[in-house]
């Protein structure tokens, strides 16, 4: 995976009229913090960013910093639940070769035998890798899975270089067959009974 790079610059001001006003100029604030170092306070491009997050789960940007590229991993994005923008960032500086937990999204690929649905009990798993090589999901294969199958966390097949952390028991995906509900069943023979009298 290579880095986002983007270019920060040093935010001065803090509250929230500060932020607003630098939202209103297409900027995100953000702060960098990690490696016992003081957090650092800076603005990005926001067009930029917004693009680098909706890409990737995990983004790895090479931030330059005062001239100093810093490598960095957005570990908090907190979002505008109307507007859907970027209200403000949390930046974890990383090294290359740094082992990182992440959190990944599952992806089910296959189809389980014929009648049968499965859900995804689980939609991320904890992982460590290195930083400069994260997976962006982890595929679950349930191809030709019959009903009453449950896949763990262990027996998932895991990108090169990751390893799972937390527990190997916990069930990420089930195969079954669709239950139907009384209130189903009821409308079904309502809808016979209405048939039948006309």
């Amino acid at each position: 995976m290579s880095e986002i790079q983007l270019a920060a610059t040093a935010r001065t001001e803090f509250g929230k009229g500060a932020a607003r006003r630098l939202r209103r100029a297409h900027q995100i604030p953000a702060v960098l913090y990690g490696h016992g170092t003081d957090p650092v306070h800076v603005a990005l491009p926001g067009h930029e960013t917004m693009l680098a997050l909706k890409g990737a789960s995990n983004a790895l940007f090479e931030i330059q910093v005062d001239g100093k590229p810093v490598l960095a991993l957005a570990k908090d994005v907190q979002k505008d639940p109307v507007k859907n923008v970027i209200e403000h960032l949390d930046l974890l500086i990383v090294n290359r070769g740094e082992k990182v937990s992440v959190e990944v999204p599952v992806v089910v690929v296959g189809e389980s035998a014929p009648g049968t649905i499965h859900i995804v009990e689980i939609q991320t798993l904890s992982l460590e890798a290195e930083a400069t090589h994260l997976p962006q999901n982890v595929e679950v294969s349930i191809e030709g899975l019959e009903a009453g199958t449950a896949i763990t966390a262990g027996e998932i097949t895991l990108p090169s270089g990751s390893v799972l952390e937390g527990d190997a028991e916990q069930v990420i995906v089930t195969v079954t067959v669709p239950s139907v509900s009384a209130e189903d069943r009821a409308a079904d023979e309502a809808e016979a009974e209405a048939a039948a009298a006309e």
